[in-house]
């Protein structure tokens, strides 16, 4: 007589079932506790795309002028070796008079006030960078600009600091020995911390750095650098 097993009872394939599903299980859990803290971690946000915080927007004070970064803050004793938009250029490569590395460790100073959004050695062809956001009024709208110093030698401020109009932030450098000492010199119309390419077709979001700060200058041409605090 053929017995048939009783309802409730599980057979021995059913219990097979059970264990592999609960090693099966038991796998799982543990591999997704040990990826948790990765697959939980934030991806890395391109520079390009960091949007600068509201608080750090509205504490920069606003700029009552602008001047040059080298030599006077009227743009004398330098000249400008590649003008923007010249073979593609972003921005302006200024020199001292002298030529060469004539003007290597000469100072640099901030165009205007504002804050330091970035200091840090940016790779091959840029050396050492600095880029400042500053605030200005103008026609009753606060507007925001950044200024874009490249190849320093020596940075002397910080990720955040204040700056005023004058104050000595860098030095001039090479970007390492890879060119006859010059700073590189940039003005945008955006506020994220964007290393950027130095030459491209596309200017939209560049300004021409000499034109902006000529037409910027807010103050009698005899007003000199005031010293820094």
């Amino acid at each position: 007589m053929k017995t048939t097993p009783s309802k409730g009872r599980t057979t021995p394939l059913g219990w097979a079932a059970i264990l592999v599903g609960l090693f099966l299980f038991a796998l799982a859990a543990g591999l997704f506790l040990r990826l948790w803290p990765e697959l939980h971690r934030p991806g890395p946000v391109d520079p390009a795309f960091q949007i600068v915080p509201a608080l750090f927007l509205v504490s920069l004070p606003a700029a009552e002028r602008f001047d040059f970064p080298i030599g006077s803050e009227n743009g004398a004793l330098t000249y400008n070796a590649q003008p923007f938009t010249e073979n593609r250029h972003l921005g302006d490569d200024l020199n001292g008079i002298g030529g060469e590395n004539s003007d290597l460790g000469d100072p640099i100073y901030a165009v205007a006030d504002g804050r330091v959004l970035v200091t840090e050695e940016a790779g091959p062809g840029w050396g050492n960078i600095i880029i400042l956001l500053h605030a200005y009024e103008e026609n009753g709208a606060r507007k925001y600009v950044q200024s874009y110093y490249a190849h320093v030698d020596q940075i002397l401020v910080k990720p955040k600091q204040k700056v005023r109009r004058g104050e000595q932030i860098a030095t001039v450098g090479t970007a390492g020995g890879k060119y006859w000492a010059h700073l590189h010199f940039e003005m945008r119309e955006f506020t994220t911390p964007f290393v950027g390419p130095g030459y491209r077709d596309d200017t939209r979001g560049w300004i021409n750095p000499s034109a902006f700060i000529a037409s910027h200058r807010g103050a009698p041409e005899d007003d000199i650098r005031p010293t820094s605090q």
